[in-house]
């Protein structure tokens, strides 16, 4: 017996029927003797239509306001699930970020969490109540709500398993576990059993949607097992923890971000310090940058290009285009239609040729390649948004074809 966290996807609490399925997985959790805290997210696409429905009123409304509505998903979700085990006969009381001690950043939006103090979480499993926390969500110094991130509620169970010390911590979602790639649209993807805390973070910050990426760097950092399974077919599904000490498989998995962007500034001088300055101003403004290419220069300019996220874009222009017109760049370019294709593998390390392999997996596919990206476990390339399906399948059918 022990402390099990247990966290539920939109998915798993679209509806009433999964919403009962869901508070028959935590009551026989609890009736086997373990405390249970469970953390959900909001149902189905709740948070997109609250989202359409901010854009209906206001199209920038500012992002404290967006907070305090999107905050609103969760809390509908661990009332509704509460209700349902108090239907089951079980004791069970329901607790919003800030009631269950997560303190955030003023990052609205975007919060990090700084600290959980789970006193109230620990009152409770002394009553031998469940208790459900609404994931995604905590409370800043200023005393305003503020959420973590699209995909928090992971981060959420992974902090509280963190600081409780829980024996497991639980994702239940819609897919068996941790694919080689996602499922829904490759036939052909494979079920991993375990996969290290490196290629999951590496896999979910790549655009594979099965965990949220901080979620996975607090479970590396406080050496939190994790496992990721369905809520709705109840099978064993992956373990994800250190590198297990079995022989390493050349590539764990192929992921898609369909969510990024490429931004290029042509005609850059030729001069120390513009990359420096350029990168800390967008810093500043926390966008992201992922890939970065940069031409050799010629006739005292450069080009340098880059990635981000595209719900930065932008933010980010404005920051590129007021810095750049003071220094002489002669254009800046942008592209939406682009995605990043990733195949990661702890075993890349031992074995040449990978890219190679990969590359000729989309050769073969007549897939363009914009610009690549690599490091010991993970190789990525740009393309064209039109060839990302087919290029993963291609890359997919390459390392995993039987």
């Amino acid at each position: 017996m022990g402390l099990i966290v247990q966290k539920f996807g939109g998915s798993s609490v679209k509806d009433t029927e999964r919403i009962f399925n869901v508070a028959d997985i935590v009551t026989s959790t609890y009736a086997k003797g373990n405390d249970v805290v469970v953390v959900v997210s909001a149902q189905g696409d709740v948070t997109d239509d609250l989202i359409a429905k901010a854009k209906e009123v206001n199209e920038k409304a500012s992002r404290r306001e967006m907070d305090m509505l999107l905050s609103s998903g969760e809390q509908v979700s661990a009332s509704l699930l509460a209700m349902a085990i108090e239907k089951l006969g079980y004791p069970v009381v329901s607790l919003l970020g800030w009631q269950a001690g997560f303190l955030t950043t003023s990052d609205y939006s975007n919060a990090r969490i700084k600290k959980v103090m789970p006193e109230r979480i620990r009152k409770e499993l002394d009553k031998r109540n469940i208790v459900i926390v609404a994931g995604f969500q905590g409370v800043n110094r200023f005393n305003d709500i503020t959420t973590i991130g699209r995909g928090g509620s992971d981060t959420s169970a992974v902090a509280i398993a963190a600081v409780m010390h829980a024996d497991l911590c639980q994702i239940y979602t819609d897919v068996e576990g941790v694919f080689t790639a996602d499922p829904r649209k490759i036939p052909g993807a494979k079920k991993l059993d375990v996969i290290s805390y490196d290629e999951m973070l590496e896999l979910a910050t790549l655009g594979a949607q099965v965990l949220h990426n901080r979620s996975v760097e607090m479970a590396k950092k406080y050496n939190i097992e994790l496992e990721v399974l369905s809520s709705l077919t109840r099978k064993p599904g992956t373990i994800v923890k250190e590198e297990t000490k079995m022989e390493k498989m050349l590539i764990s998995g192929v992921a898609k971000d369909d969510h990024i962007a490429r931004i290029s500034i042509v005609g850059v001088p030729d001069k120390p310090g513009f990359a420096f300055k350029l990168f800390s101003k967008l810093s500043n403004k926390n966008v992201n940058v992922d890939i970065i290419l940069q031409s050799i220069g010629r006739n005292g300019t450069k080009d340098i290009s880059f990635t981000i996220a595209e719900d930065n874009l932008d933010v980010a222009l404005e920051v590129i285009e007021n810095y750049v017109s003071n220094v002489g760049a002669s254009t800046v370019l942008h592209d939406e239609n682009v995605s990043k294709v990733s195949i990661v593998g702890a075993g890349m390390e031992s074995h040449p040729g990978v890219a190679s392999e990969m590359f000729e997996a989309l050769y073969d596919s007549n897939v363009n390649i914009q610009m690549i990206s690599t490091s010991e476990i993970k190789i990525s390339v740009l393309i064209n948004r039109a060839d990302a399906d087919k290029a993963v399948r291609a890359i997919h059918d390459k390392f995993f074809g039987e």
